[in-house]
Formats: C-alpha cells, sequence, structure tokens
C-alpha cells in the first residue's frame, strides 16, 4: 500500500492506493485560512499537522503496518519561516498573500540575464517576494530562521525530522534558476536574501527521509517508512492524471484555475504571462497559466449572496447567456495570468432593477470561465495547440455541476475530456501516492504508472455560442476600471 498527502490550500487529503492504482481509502480534514490583515492570507502549520492526522486516521484505518511508503504534495508558493528543528516561527504566508507588491520591484532591478534564468515573471504570494517582506517588516523573525520551506516541505520535516526541498516546488519560488536547475543563489544574494535558508535539493521521487518517533506513533504508520520528497500539487496531479508526455493540455479548475501543459525543456514565455515550472519527474517541464479567482470566487459569491450550491445551479441556469448584460470580474485577490495585478479587485457591473440573484450567480460563473479563457488563450500565444482539454479538479465534479462543466465547454469553445471522479478531485494525493511508490521500488520508472491511469471520459462538446459579446464586455471591463 501506498500512502499519498496533499497539503492543500484549506485543507489536507489522505488517499491510501493499492500497487495497482486502485484506492483503497481515502480522508481529508480542513484548517483556516486567516487574513489578519486585508490582502493577507495565512495558516498555522499546526493546524496543518492536526489535519494531517485526522485524514490518515480517516485513510488508514488500521492498514498502518502495510503502508510501504508515503509521498507528499502541496500548495505552491507559500513559505514556512522555521527553527534549526523546523518548529515554526510563525503562520504561513500562502499563494493567495498579496501584501509583497512592493517587494516586486527589487525583482525588477535584477540583472537581465539573472531575471531570464528564473524564468516567470514576479508575482505577489510566492516565497522570494515574500520573504523580502518579512526581512523588512519582521527582521527579528527572519534572522532567527534557519530555514524557508515550502508547505509541503515544512510537513516532510516533521514526519522526519529532516530538512530539503525538491526542484517542481523551489521552482515555484522566484528564488530557482530553471535553465540551470537548481537553486538561483545568484539572484538570492542580489535580493540580498539569506541563502542558508535555502535547504538543499532532492529529486521528487528519491527518499527525502523515513518517518521516526511521535509522528510515526501519531500517524499509526511504522517507524522507518520511506517518505518521497513529493511535488507541487499542480506538478503532482500532472504525473497523478498520468500527464507525462508534451502533447495534451489540462484545465483544473479547484481554489485557483490552472492550465497546463508539459514540455521536454524549459522554454520560458517571452511574454512574461505564464509560469514555467519543473515537472515531478526527471526531463520534464511545464508551462502553466494560472488564476487566483476560479473556486474561491464562486465560493465568496455563493456565501455572500446566502445561496447553495443547488441555488447556485438551479437559479444561474434559469438566466440565458451573457446574464442580461450583468458582467463580473472575479480579481477578488488580485490575478495573475494575464493581468500580474496584484491591486485589482473584483466587481459586478451593468446592473438594472430587472437583475435578479440568478443574474448575478450566472456573471459569477461566466466571469471565472472568461478569466480561464483569458489564461487558455496566453498559453496558447507562447505556441502551445489546445484543440482539446482534459479537465480536472473537485470545482467541476458532482451531477449538479453538468451545466457549469458545459459553460466552460461553450466559453472555451473546445472540447473537454473529463477525467474520472476518482482520478480528477484527488489527483495531487494520487501523485504523491505514486512518488512514494517510485521512491520505494514498487515502480521502476514513472512511466509504469501510466497503465494505471484511467483514460478520460467522453467529452463535453461545445454548443452554445452566444458568450461572445459577454466575452468582449469583460475583457474591456478591466482596462476600464484599471487603464
Amino acid at each position: 500500500m501506498l500512502l499519498g498527502l496533499d497539503l492543500g490550500t484549506s485543507s489536507v487529503k489522505a488517499l491510501l492506493l493499492d500497487e495497482s492504482g486502485d484506492t483503497l481509502g481515502d480522508g481529508s480534514a480542513s484548517y483556516a485560512v486567516r487574513a489578519p490583515r486585508p490582502g493577507w492570507a495565512e495558516s498555522s502549520p499546526e493546524d496543518w499537522w492536526e489535519a494531517v492526522l485526522e485524514a490518515t486516521a480517516a485513510a488508514v484505518g488500521r492498514r498502518g503496518a502495510e503502508v510501504k511508503a508515503l509521498g507528499l504534495s502541496g500548495q505552491m508558493h507559500g513559505v514556512v519561516l522555521a527553527d534549526e528543528l523546523g518548529l515554526p516561527l510563525r503562520p504561513a504566508v500562502l499563494w493567495a498573500d498579496a501584501r509583497s507588491s512592493a517587494e516586486l520591484a527589487a525583482y525588477r532591478r535584477l540583472d537581465d540575464d539573472l531575471g531570464r534564468r528564473l524564468a516567470n515573471p514576479p508575482a505577489v504570494g510566492m516565497a522570494g517576494p515574500s520573504l523580502l517582506w518579512l526581512r523588512e517588516r519582521e527582521p527579528d523573525t527572519y534572522e532567527s530562521a534557519r530555514w524557508a520551506l515550502q508547505p509541503k516541505d515544512w510537513l516532510r520535516m516533521r514526519l522526519t525530522g529532516e530538512a530539503a526541498a525538491e526542484p517542481s516546488d523551489a521552482s515555484a519560488t522566484l528564488l530557482y534558476d530553471l535553465i540551470a536547475d537548481d537553486w538561483s543563489y545568484a539572484a538570492a544574494e542580489d535580493l540580498g536574501l539569506r541563502t542558508e535558508l535555502l535547504p538543499s535539493l532532492a529529486p521528487s521521487a528519491a527518499v527525502a527521509g523515513t518517518l521516526e518517533g511521535e509522528a510515526a506513533t501519531d500517524l499509526g504508520l511504522r517507524d522507518g517508512l520511506p517518505v518521497a520528497a513529493g511535488a507541487a500539487d499542480t506538478a503532482a496531479a500532472m504525473l497523478g492524471a498520468g500527464l507525462l508526455r508534451p502533447g495534451p493540455v489540462q484545465l483544473t479548475v479547484g481554489t485557483g484555475g490552472q492550465v497546463v501543459t508539459p514540455k521536454e525543456g524549459p522554454d520560458p514565455d517571452p511574454h512574461g504571462r505564464t509560469h514555467l515550472y519543473r515537472a515531478a519527474v526527471p526531463g520534464l517541464w511545464y508551462s502553466m497559466a494560472a488564476v487566483q479567482n476560479a473556486g474561491l470566487a464562486l465560493e465568496w459569491v455563493r456565501k455572500m449572496l446566502g445561496a447553495s450550491w443547488n441555488d447556485v445551479y438551479e437559479e444561474a441556469f434559469a438566466v440565458p447567456p451573457g446574464s442580461g448584460g450583468v458582467t463580473f470580474l472575479p480579481y477578488l485577490s488580485g490575478e495573475r495570468t494575464p493581468r500580474f495585478d496584484p491591486g485589482a479587485r473584483g466587481a459586478w457591473t451593468g446592473l438594472g432593477l430587472d437583475h435578479t440573484r440568478g443574474h448575478l450567480l450566472r456573471a459569477a460563473l461566466e466571469g471565472v470561465a472568461f478569466a480561464l479563457r483569458e489564461a487558455l488563450e496566453a498559453l496558447e500565444d507562447q505556441g502551445t495547440l489546445a484543440p482539446e482539454l482534459r479537465l480536472a479538479g473537485g470545482g467541476t465534479r458532482g451531477g449538479s455541476g453538468e451545466p457549469w462543466r458545459q459553460l466552460l465547454a461553450d466559453v472555451l469553445g473546445r472540447p473537454l475530456w473529463l477525467l474520472p471522479d476518482e482520478i480528477s478531485s484527488v489527483a495531487s494525493a494520487r501523485g504523491a501516492a505514486f512518488l512514494a511508490g517510485l521512491a520505494s521500488g514498487v515502480y521502476p520508472t514513472a512511466e509504469d504508472t501510466l497503465p494505471l491511469t484511467p483514460e478520460p471520459e467522453s467529452p463535453i462538446r461545445p454548443g452554445e455560442t452566444a458568450y461572445e459579446p459577454a466575452y468582449e464586455r469583460y475583457k474591456q471591463l478591466y482596462p476600464r476600471l484599471y487603464g
């Protein structure tokens, strides 16, 4: 048996697989994301640990002695300042945090070649800018830290007592040289950051330590269990969904939204609108267009309007496409692709006395779909061919979500191949379990996991073509508000 833990933004998922890739058990537990000030997003690593214990107990039950290895995946970009033993010195700063907007100027002053080798547009919420903010605003905590860890790397240290990083998460910190495939110590030094905060790198599928002592007892797992280095959640999801070769393009809709495609080499976006990161397997990279406000925005809208998810689908889809002229800009936490504007904010426009809650709900769904279309178009501008998409993520699942999936296909204008339920919403945890299998020798190579992943289901084909005027309104709204 193989155990995968996926440390997400607001919950952790645990997935127990047999060596054939079949699910034997699963569990999840949530924790708070706090905003002590406007624009901040933080979590307590100790809350993560309590949730890991709960989710693991649900997934494993009394079969802990049969687990061969453990693998990890986790939310990207965040940073945990920890002491020598891995104890957190303050709450973790998360990917959705926008406090470091002023620190982005330091990246624009980097030598051109150094900046090019980072291969990613500077954005708030990434570990590098967040560390610059912590150095300036919390210098005592910054100076007393021994490690700056990504969320899943902090969890691994809690499990094994060993500090380490791996390329897929490290490449998303803005402190990583994508061309050399290593930490960019030169960029860190030019930025004035302490390079000793960065732990040594291990391959994602390597054993990065073993489960020891109290952690093993608390989790109900055996002492000495191999723990894989793991991967960033998107990279792990690619492995878990069988996305290991250049060509396919996958859309994942969750808290945020990502459009990703594997690449054989480090080929940065010359327009600076998309990301380039390392995959979880050797010799593979991926381009990603990322939006911050997908399920995040829809959940906020649902709560603000006092609607259940059944209400959302029932009322929104009683309204015709175009939402009666109402447009929703979903930038509740700034935005990345293609804006890279941490100051962007959300809005409904075009409201009249004839509009109902259904119009607002429909506009919110359309606004998120339009944001995903802009992200896809940015990736296509880089040369990606996407005549069809694979669709994954918990934000599109469930029988009542069928009209939402059809809306996505209509807005994007191409077939969406739906990943099976047993893959889609747990792809990152599944990838983490596969990394455990690779680390322990259950699978000789990543290619050996491909037969374990079911093919996507029949496609959702685009039908409705009435969205073009609404999409044009959407594209014009941001320049009018922030131009």
